[in-house]
């Protein structure tokens, strides 16, 4: 692939699970990382740390509240006084827990003014407004990638899933918008939709167990999805490689869909 060297990219959500994974897999193809976190300031600063030390790259965390959309704005702005650019913006943050009671459930007892709206704000929301911010910066080096992430929720059915999953349509639907009219300005935009990710949110639901035994069957590669799997598509996207496609939903799923 051709190198990304010395550039950076911007991703949202990356202390654990894929996020992080995305991160590692930027800085060691010798991107510069600017990345949030939500509340864990020492182990955001200690990943930071540990990029800088393991790839020779520029890493920062900032911290950032998904459901706060206005904060995007002044977090771009710190995010100029460490960086001289963006090239890359990944949309990969996710919210559960409190937050999402009242979307996360059964479709009777889904709740739009609760957890739903929480969820639509932190998946499409913060999609718009952290690729907005992007896009104004990619624009003056030339152009960039935008990487939102998915689910394969909004394909098949998954228990409980109602609320994320036609969020995450949503949001492969913006992403596709917004393809169309970044497109001009050297900017394209994907999504990456991943089969059930073992994940610390992906144990958070109550069916975990139940989940991760049907995933494994129904692979045809019979396992679970790993964070890598997801980073490794996303970084592909951000290549030369991939420089004619735009608007586009990679399914990395292990088979888990057509089965």
């Amino acid at each position: 692939m051709g190198s990304n060297k010395g550039k950076t990219v911007v991703i949202t959500g990356a202390t654990k699970g894929i996020g992080k994974a995305i991160a590692y897999k930027f800085a060691k193809e010798g991107v510069n990382v600017a990345f949030t976190y939500n509340s864990n300031e020492q182990i955001a600063k200690e990943i930071a740390k540990d990029l800088e030390d393991s790839y020779g790259v520029k890493a920062r965390a900032y911290k950032l509240n998904i459901l706060e959309i206005d904060e995007f704005k002044p977090l771009f702005l710190e995010i100029d006084k460490d960086f001289n650019r963006v090239d890359f913006f990944v949309s990969n943050a996710m919210i559960y827990g409190r937050s999402v009671v009242g979307g996360y459930g059964k479709f009777m007892k889904l709740r739009p003014k609760k957890g739903l709206l929480n969820i639509y704000t932190a998946t499409v929301g913060a999609f718009v407004r952290g690729s907005q911010e992007s896009a104004l910066r990619m624009q003056k080096v030339g152009g960039g990638s935008i990487v939102t992430l998915s689910s394969t929720g909004n394909l098949v059915y998954i228990d409980n899933y109602a609320g994320h999953g036609t969020n995450k349509a949503a949001v492969e639907a913006m992403s596709r918008y917004a393809s169309v009219e970044l497109g001009e300005m050297g900017i394209r935009v994907n999504a990456v939709s991943g089969g059930p990710i073992d994940t610390d949110a992906l144990k958070a639901f109550t069916n975990y167990d139940e989940v991760k035994q049907a995933t494994i069957e129904r692979s045809s590669l019979n396992r679970m999805g790993t964070p890598e799997d997801i980073a490794g598509a996303v970084y592909f996207l951000c290549t030369d490689e991939a420089s004619w496609i735009t608007g586009q939903t990679i399914v990395v799923d292990g088979g888990t869909t057509f089965r």
